[in-house]
């Protein structure tokens, strides 16, 4: 039986092992190799025979996941990738879908049900969860956020002015400025700032849309 070769991609030491140990115990996949990050990823694919990737998407040295599946499918249009992450950031999913990623995964539900989403990959499905985990920004759950304010969120964590955001999503700093007030009252923060940071520390939102 030809085994399907697996290139794991994550920077946490232990969620790497876990892939790689769970994954072995599975006679039809081989673990070719698992590294910590996405960086020249993309080459490596180029000189190795790579069937499946498993790409987390957020890593601590800069490299960003989606990025690098984008090279690999720009390389190898066949390469199936799963994209996993722990993060709730809602904007990654869409822009997962946008790339030809095949599926996705949150490092959150049941280890041994990625071997299903595995499997179901390569037999050619695309694999999406309905919905994301859930977290807190002070007094707020997530999903209480509306997409618009989510928008305006994932803005200010990457530091850009009420001005700036309202150029970005054409509406007027007023606008901006109900989104926020109305987001500060949800969550119980003092000000845009603390707002800001809590929403990035818990993952909902990690800057904007990054290339």
């Amino acid at each position: 039986m030809k085994k399907v070769k697996v290139l794991i991609v994550d920077d946490a030491n232990m969620s790497r092992e876990m892939l790689k140990m769970v994954i072995e115990k599975e006679e039809r996949y081989e673990v070719v190799d698992a590294i910590k990050s996405a960086r020249f990823s993309d080459v490596y694919i180029a000189h190795k025979a790579i069937d499946l990737v498993l790409m987390d998407i957020l890593m601590p040295d800069g490299s960003f996941g989606l990025a690098a599946a984008k090279a690999m499918k720009r390389i190898n249009p066949d390469i199936k990738i799963i994209a996993i992450t722990s993060m709730p950031e809602v904007s990654w999913m869409d822009q997962a879908r946008e790339i030809g990623i095949e599926s996705f995964w949150y490092k959150e539900n049941s280890i041994h049900s990625f071997i299903d989403v595995m499997d179901r990959t390569m037999q050619g499905e695309s694999i999406y969860p309905t919905d994301v985990p859930v977290t807190s920004i002070g007094l707020a759950k997530s999903y209480e956020f509306t997409a618009r304010e989510l928008e305006v969120l994932r803005l200010m964590t990457s530091g850009a002015t009420n001005a700036a955001i309202g150029d970005a999503l054409c509406m007027s700093e007023n606008t901006v400025k109900t989104h926020i007030r109305h987001m500060l009252e949800k969550t119980g923060c003092e000000n845009r700032t603390e707002l800001a940071i809590k929403a990035r520390v818990s993952g909902l939102v990690i800057g904007d849309k990054q290339s």
